[in-house]
């Protein structure tokens, strides 16, 4: 078996008469934690919603395990254990917390059928989830909003769990709390791709990265040998870690 949960040969996709993604490369392996960083307007979230099959791939593969997922439609994707919180957290603003969290839970109609293990776990990640329960979603702040589309994705067992940058708008105080429960869901397994910004969040968390630049994937290894070459994050970023 691959030591590759995740993979991309080749990768490009079309929306209307623009072309985004032009033959993306990215390996993302198993157990780890993949960053994926680049300058706005690089392919970054196209990238993952190709992935998602939200955004359909005109030409390459995508695979999953040993699984070809390039033409899956995103429900049957999603069925083979990946979870995706998008860049605007895809909440239900005008439910509670808890029936977001039902909602999330495929298996589940009610609250007492979420796994009670699982979900005490998800309340000692996210302490603001189970004190906001019974309130409506739209009414939590930022960081407690992202806070709830992360539990929702991982209310239920995941191989695969794809971010679009959790620290965006978030305090200091809200980032250091995410970066510690991404920590904790590394430790239980879960292999684990996140696009960030925040390149201090990106260097505590990262073991690998890929760097885009123009719908290409154009630097991709360890994400400690980026953060100490600092002529190569110029070359690749324009700024510093």
């Amino acid at each position: 078996m691959s030591d590759n949960l995740l993979t991309l040969e080749g990768v490009h996709t079309h929306i209307g008469a623009y072309h985004i993604l032009h033959g993306v490369d990215l390996r993302v392996p198993r157990g780890q934690l993949t960053m994926l960083l680049g300058r706005n307007g690089a392919g970054k979230t196209t990238t993952l919603r190709t992935i998602m099959g939200l955004w359909q791939a005109s030409q390459g593969r995508i695979a999953f395990g040993d699984q070809d997922i390039t033409k899956k439609h995103t429900p049957q994707i999603a069925q083979l254990g990946i979870a995706y919180v998008p860049e605007n957290m895809g909440i239900f603003a005008d439910l509670t917390v808890k029936e977001n969290m039902v909602l999330a839970a495929r298996g589940a109609r009610s609250a007492a059928q979420i796994d009670g293990e699982r979900l005490a776990w998800i309340f000692r990640l996210f302490p603001a989830v189970e004190k906001f329960w019974n309130h409506p979603a739209g009414k939590l702040s930022g960081g407690q909003k992202q806070m709830l589309a992360v539990s929702r994705a991982i209310v239920e067992p995941r191989e695969l769990l794809i971010v679009d940058e959790p620290s965006k708008g978030l305090a200091p105080s809200i980032i250091n709390n995410m970066i510690d429960a991404f920590q904790q869901l590394k430790a239980s397994g879960a292999t684990i791709l996140l696009v960030e910004q925040n390149l201090s969040f990106a260097r505590r968390l990262g073991d690998h990265v890929a760097v885009m630049d123009n719908g290409r994937v154009v630097h991709a290894g360890r994400m400690q040998a980026l953060a100490e070459d600092e002529a190569l994050q110029q070359r690749l970023l324009g700024l510093s870690l």
